[in-house]
């Protein structure tokens, strides 16, 4: 079980500085509050940069992300909370940046099955900002620590996120 708590990302006998949302983490997430909801998910998918970073060895299904993928934060739209492509005609975020922070991105399980409109979306575990800004929801950790981590977790590896 991966447990995060406040700004440190613990995993057997690592532990990690990590950034959280910018507004806190919070039992009652709402689309654009700035903050990570509190409770227990799995990560059920990565995306990643296949012309910025190899992986190494995981046992999580990954995909590399193309110049056209974004996520729908559209309440709006029926595809909120999921993977698109553009062009597409409601708000999305694109995952193929020029910063580095979505180099690496895993899908964590929060809104997913049923997705509830307005209950967040684009919760993911993804690589930190210089001196670990806040995000927008998400869980980020630096480059390194994303990796090590992601050596050692699995499909069945549960996070735990507590407010």
């Amino acid at each position: 079980m991966i447990i995060v708590k406040k700004n440190i990302l613990s995993f057997d006998n690592m532990s990690f500085e990590c950034a959280v949302g910018k507004n806190g983490i919070t039992n009652n997430k709402a689309e654009g509050d700035g903050c990570t909801p509190a409770g227990e998910y799995s990560i059920i998918q990565i995306y990643y940069r296949q012309d910025k970073v190899v992986l190494p060895s995981i046992r999580i299904p990954s995909i590399a992300i193309s110049k056209n993928f974004g996520w729908c934060d559209d309440v709006n739209s029926d595809y909120y909370n999921k993977i698109i492509t553009f062009p597409f005609k409601h708000r999305a975020e694109i995952l193929y940046r020029n910063d580095n922070i979505y180099d690496i991105l895993c899908v964590i399980d929060y809104n997913q099955n049923p997705v509830v409109k307005n209950k967040g979306s684009a919760i993911f575990l993804h690589i930190a900002k210089p001196n670990y800004a806040g995000t927008e929801g998400c869980i980020a950790l630096n480059e390194p620590d994303l990796i090590r981590l992601l050596t050692e977790i699995n499909i069945k590896t549960n996070i735990q996120i507590i407010g």
